[in-house]
C-alpha cells in the first residue's frame, strides 16, 4: 500500500493512532497559511481534536504525485466553524514516516 493510501485510511477512519503512527519521531509540521510550527506532539493533539469533531471533514482527496521521499496530495476540507477549504499538502517522507508536512490553504467562498 502506498503512503497516500495508509494517510487517507486513517483520516477517514478517524484514527489517530493510526494517523500519529505515520510520523516521525522528529517530525515537523507547518501551516503556511499562520506561519505556525508544530512537532510530533503538539500535531497529535491537534489532530486528535479535528479528528473527534464531525464537522472536521475531508470532503475529497487526491494524491497528485508520490515516491519514496515526498507525497504531494489535494484536498477539499470542510470545519467546524463551517469554513471551507482548498488544502495542498507536501509531505516530505524519511523511513516511511512524515518528517515534515507543510500545507498551504485557499479560502473557498
Amino acid at each position: 500500500m502506498n503512503f497516500y493510501d495508509k494517510l487517507h485510511r486513517v483520516m477517514e477512519d478517524r484514527n489517530v493512532e493510526g494517523y500519529v503512527g505515520l510520523l516521525h519521531e522528529n517530525a515537523e509540521i507547518i501551516f503556511h497559511k499562520s506561519g505556525s510550527r508544530f512537532d510530533k506532539s503538539e500535531w497529535a493533539s491537534m489532530v486528535a481534536g479535528m479528528m473527534g469533531n464531525p464537522k472536521f471533514v475531508s470532503d475529497s482527496s487526491r494524491c497528485v504525485y508520490e515516491n519514496d521521499e515526498i507525497l504531494v496530495a489535494h484536498n477539499f476540507m470542510s470545519y467546524p466553524d463551517d469554513t471551507k477549504e482548498a488544502v495542498m499538502l507536501v509531505c516530505m517522507l524519511k523511513d516511511g514516516q512524515i518528517i515534515r508536512m507543510e500545507t498551504g490553504a485557499t479560502p473557498l467562498g
